[in-house]
């Protein structure tokens, strides 16, 4: 039998959901030298333990005559199970289904593996934030997913799965009276002219790529947000998510049963679904149109769910963070240093090179359920 080639399409999140999938299949097929093909990009498997080696961007070079030509290439499209487009699925389960025809089964989280500078760098953009605001318990806040586009001054999603621009001015400024904040977004807008008096942390605004905002949400006390790839990249890693929805169904595209995971649901009893990458339909379009759009009192439940899930998993840093200067630090010297002649390191058993410098130079190294049912009924847009 022909090894097969799985081509992956889509955005990022799709690609993450994609990942359990494959290591069901790799289990499964121990001894099948399969070929994992991304044309949006390879970055969530980079560093994979078992999948990275087999796993080529599209494009890459003399692929199809050195590769694809001795195998059985298949597409497999979640969009088109029976049991996703009728919401019997999640994305990950049913790329299961087309990948390893199993049917539904509960699956592992989708592993992403961080390399020590992407984990630091996350440490340093969060840590920033929450020096700048003396405010220690962060929110990452992604309210725009992929569908968003700009005219002028203008901000629109037709795929109704992004909040409106108003509401995410005023869930910015309800956030920042008790959260350091930090926006997930490929465009900002002008703060201070929007009345957000303290900082907001922009880190798109440096080119953050996505394996970087892994290593921030990670290292984040909560993540909100809409339908995108921020709150698979959260759930992947732990850190608490609240989901908003709009056009699309939560037992779809999050985890309403995950006991980190709160959906709260904008289009329940309202929204029709729109079978994306089956067939266009336009009556599914008008009904969802602007289905996001939220007044005080759904602002309200949201904040009350942030809360609420920050009280329940907030955990204290495990260490004080020192900035470097690039990150608005200390100038010059080494900021832990005593002033004087170093410390002589006191001589323990067991302390190599690397600790005993350290220790030389006075540094210590750390040791290395909510509802889900949403929004209420009586919360209704005037």
């Amino acid at each position: 039998m022909r090894p097969k080639s799985f081509f992956v399409n889509g955005g990022a999140g799709r690609v993450l959901c994609s990942i359990p999938a494959f290591e069901k299949y790799q289990e499964e097929h121990p001894d099948e030298d399969f070929l994992i093909i991304c044309e949006g990009g390879t970055d969530f498997f980079k560093g994979h333990p078992t999948l990275y080696g087999k796993v080529y961007d599209h494009w890459h070079k003399n692929i199809f005559r050195d590769k694809l030509i001795s195998t059985d290439v298949k597409t497999p499209e979640p969009y088109r199970v029976w049991e996703y487009y009728n919401q019997k699925c999640n994305l990950s389960q049913a790329f299961d289904i087309e990948i390893n025809g199993k049917g539904v089964r509960e699956l592992p989280k989708p592993t992403i593996k961080l390399s020590k500078d992407e984990q630091v760098n996350g440490k340093f953009i969060v840590a920033e934030v929450r020096q700048k605001t003396n405010k220690k318990k962060t929110v990452v806040f992604q309210p725009f997913g992929r569908g968003v586009q700009t005219a002028g001054n203008i901000i629109t999603d037709s795929s109704g799965r992004s909040f409106e621009f108003k509401n995410v001015v005023s869930i910015l400024k309800r956030l920042q009276k008790k959260y350091s904040v930090i926006l997930m977004s490929e465009f900002g807008f002008d703060f201070e002219k929007e009345g957000l008096r303290d900082t907001v942390s922009f880190p798109a605004g440096q080119n953050v790529p996505l394996r970087g905002w892994a290593g921030i949400i990670k290292e984040a006390d909560l993540f909100l947000g809409c339908d995108s790839v921020g709150q698979h990249i959260a759930y992947s890693v732990g850190t608490p998510v609240v989901a908003v929805m709009g056009s699309t169904f939560g037992v779809n595209v999050s985890y309403p049963d995950h006991e980190k995971v709160d959906v709260l649901d904008m289009g329940e009893g309202l929204r029709l679904y729109d079978p994306i990458r089956v067939c266009p339909d336009e009556e599914s379009a008008r009904v969802n149109d602007g289905i996001m759009a939220m007044n005080d009192k759904v602002e309200e439940v949201i904040m009350k769910s942030v809360d609420k899930m920050m009280n329940r998993y907030y955990t204290k840093p495990d260490m004080d963070i020192v900035l470097p200067e690039s990150y608005g630090g200390p100038q010059g010297g080494c900021p832990t240093c005593p002033p004087d002649a170093p410390v002589s390191a006191p001589k323990q058993q067991g302390m190599g090179p690397i600790e005993l410098e350290a220790a030389s130079n006075g540094v210590k190294i750390p040791s290395l359920e909510p509802s889900k049912k949403g929004f209420s009924q009586n919360v209704k847009i005037n």
